[in-house]
């Protein structure tokens, strides 16, 4: 049985490859650059919910709520973007959290990329 030499396997070219490689590293790169402030936010929302749903927590005046989440923030090694992107209001007995906030992450060069967030939690006083 003879072969054609057109059919015989071959595999990829280097630049193929290399091509494959970079494609894949940019996307890596960008994928590890973007994690730290997606993290960071999931903490944030985990830490404010917990506050919204504690009654003990609640009960408390909106001043010492705020102190005690920027202390949970410090324990949890997080911090916000600015004060006012964490704002609590009591408003006839429902405490309202509104975190809202974007953060900047330098990509390449002069290229950034902008992450915003918009979280609404809300507790009833007990």
């Amino acid at each position: 049985m003879k072969q054609h030499p057109r059919s015989a396997q071959r595999g990829a070219t280097f630049f193929g490859v290399l091509s494959v490689v970079i494609v894949a590293g940019i996307f890596l790169t960008i994928a590890f650059k973007l994690f730290t402030p997606y993290w960071d936010h999931k903490t944030l929302v985990s830490v404010v919910k917990s506050a919204s749903e504690d009654p003990e927590e609640l009960r408390r005046p909106v001043s010492q709520i705020r102190s005690n989440l920027e202390r949970r923030f410090v324990i949890n090694q997080v911090s916000l973007a600015s004060p006012e992107a964490l704002t609590i209001v009591d408003e006839s007995g429902m405490i309202k959290f509104t975190l809202d906030y974007e953060v900047r992450v330098p990509m390449f060069a002069n290229v950034d990329a902008v992450v915003k967030f918009e979280e609404y939690f809300e507790g009833r006083k007990p």
